[in-house]
């Protein structure tokens, strides 16, 4: 793609300090978008090339001071890549408590919906804008053990879908890209359960052990930021992007019999049928 194509576009992406954030803003960016890029603690964008702003989704304050910052900086925005979130270790659902449950959706869902109501009234007066969320596949196929992360996934699936049709008759498409396993430093930082019982000890070593073998031939996060920019720059972009692995799942879970699915989940994580 001509670098060019996106030159004086202004790109907001959040979560940028490492992995899929960090690679999607450099893609962005050697693309023609001016990036400014966002972490809890900010960052230092010295040998980056894209800005940093200090920015916490879970809190309503600091969204809009970000934002603010860039609007009077630039005067527009053209992208909002909501990448923000973190990743919770296999876990029975009932290991979780209440206020964890609540503190995962704080950030993996309601932090996209807190920059989405900051953002979308500037591109509304612009007439113009691409909001692109980073999903999983978690948001459409079943993953044991990772229920409330996975359910955060199918909101923001949703969330887009539904979105994307108030949105584009007034210039503004929304896409929500869905990947697979991704090698990055966020699976490193997993949120463990804050109620953690017994009977699940061994289910979580072994599903921590399998997750660790996937990972290590996993694609990296390229193949997320690639997608991003598809969607981005597309004349008429897709709701939903699944890059790489993702592919050939959203493939089995539209076309596979449930009951082959569903065999193929629990072999895949060796769980007993």
């Amino acid at each position: 793609m001509n670098a060019k194509t996106e030159t004086n576009k202004i790109a907001l992406v959040t979560g940028a300090s490492s992995g899929i954030g960090q690679a999607t803003a450099e893609l962005l960016a050697r693309t023609g978008y001016k990036v400014y890029g966002t972490s809890r603690r900010g960052g230092d964008a010295s040998g980056r090339s894209f800005a940093m702003l200090s920015l916490d989704v879970t809190n309503d304050e600091s969204v809009d001071a970000a934002v603010q910052t860039l609007m009077q900086a630039e005067g527009r925005i053209d992208l909002l890549v909501n990448n923000a979130g973190f990743g919770v270790a296999a876990a029975g659902a009932e290991e979780s408590s209440i206020s964890q449950a609540q503190a995962i959706f704080d950030t993996n869902f309601f932090g996209i919906v807190r920059m989405t109501r900051a953002i979308v009234p500037h591109m509304r007066r612009q007439g113009s804008g691409r909001i692109i969320n980073i999903g999983s596949v978690l948001g459409f196929l079943p993953m044991p053990y990772m229920a409330l992360y996975s359910a955060t996934k199918h909101a923001v699936a949703g969330y887009t879908e539904s979105l994307d049709h108030e949105l584009r008759t007034q210039g503004i498409r929304v896409s929500v890209v869905e990947p697979a396993y991704i090698n990055t430093p966020f699976d490193a930082n997993l949120m463990k359960p804050d109620a953690p019982l017994d009977v699940y000890r061994e289910i979580r070593a072994g599903l921590a052990k399998r997750i660790k073998e996937v990972l290590v031939g996993a694609d990296g996060p390229d193949v997320v930021a690639d997608d991003v920019l598809k969607a981005a720059t597309a004349s008429h972009p897709k709701i939903h992007y699944a890059p790489g692995l993702a592919r050939r799942m959203r493939w089995l879970r539209r076309f596979a019999p449930a009951s082959v699915l569903d065999a193929g989940v629990r072999k895949d994580l060796r769980l007993a049928a």
